[in-house]
């Protein structure tokens, strides 16, 4: 599965990404249409937003289900650290997503760098929103990691910002090796230097401005 960025980037889900980016799909289309199943699912879902596997372990038959054993079988060599990524995406997910009932907040194609630069003005740059940003990318742990990242999904969620939560898994995933937290960082990094708004954000920001007082 791909798609393309505005800047032409094609991003390819992987096995970790793609089951993510099905069970989202599931749910954020049942929570849109207020199905009470799905509406229940988040809720429990949210209590793990920022957590590890280990500290929420209820929650592990709502985020890793039989599907996801039929593509890593137990005999994977990084099962865990697939278990792990998938928990973190799907709660993360399920915080942003919280009380949004008109617009599903996982979309394909919107990476991480380029949402949290959508949180700053056009020619812009909010410092202390870059320097957590930066701290998210240069975690020193996956538990210190996750922890920037619900705080920058809690902002993306109050500005109706959309992410690609098959996307975040797939780099959650690789970020739990060395070299794979060098590629994601570079990866976060290059989306948010490659934004640029569109039309359409532009002529809100600059509706937004007019008939500010003092002008």
């Amino acid at each position: 599965m791909t798609t393309a960025s505005r800047t032409g980037y094609v991003h390819e889900l992987k096995e970790v990404g793609e089951a993510v980016d099905e069970r989202i799909r599931q749910l954020q289309a049942g929570y849109l249409q207020d199905r009470s199943d799905a509406v229940a699912t988040l809720a429990k879902l949210r209590r793990g937003a920022g957590k590890t596997v280990e500290a929420v372990p209820e929650l592990a038959v709502l985020t890793i289900g039989h599907q996801f054993y039929e593509q890593f079988p137990l005999d994977h060599p990084r099962i865990s650290d697939a278990e792990d990524a998938v928990h973190e995406a799907l709660t993360l997910y399920a915080l942003h997503q919280q009380s949004k009932r008109d617009k599903g907040m996982h979309k394909r194609g919107k990476d991480l760098g380029g949402a949290v630069r959508r949180l700053m003005p056009s020619g812009d740059i909010d410092e202390p929103l870059r320097k957590r940003f930066v701290q998210a990318q240069t975690a020193g742990s996956s538990e210190t990691r996750i922890d920037r990242l619900r705080g920058i999904v809690s902002l993306l969620r109050d500005k109706d910002i959309q992410l690609d939560y098959g996307l975040l898994a797939d780099q959650l995933y690789d970020a739990r090796t060395r070299s794979g937290a060098e590629r994601v960082r570079r990866s976060w990094g290059r989306g948010f230097h490659a934004y640029r708004p569109s039309r359409e954000q532009l002529a809100e920001e600059q509706d937004g401005t007019q008939g500010a007082p003092g002008e």
